[in-house]
């Protein structure tokens, strides 16, 4: 995974003071039990699924300085791109 233990990508979610790494784990894609991420390559074929993260990758370099934080941005699109490439192997 990619730099999960930098603390410097991790967001408070400003409640009980409990940080979340909003690149890696972000709290609002791990409900039930299983991530997002992972139902979605669940529910879709190999190539379904790679094609979702290639869009998701570009979606977050689309918006790197026009919507949030440019860095986690640009730390999600490598995120993406890091998940097609263990799907590829």
């Amino acid at each position: 995974m990619y730099n999960e233990e930098r603390i410097d990508i991790i967001g408070q979610n400003g409640n009980d003071g409990d940080h979340y790494d909003m690149v890696n784990h972000p709290p609002h894609y791990t409900q039930g039990g299983i991530e997002c991420i992972d139902a979605i390559e669940a529910a879709l074929s190999a190539e379904e699924f790679k094609g979702y993260c290639k869009a998701a990758a570009i979606k977050y370099l689309w918006r790197l300085d026009h919507k949030g934080n440019p860095k986690e941005n640009a730390e999600k699109a490598i995120w993406y791109l890091q998940r097609l490439i263990k799907v590829m192997k």
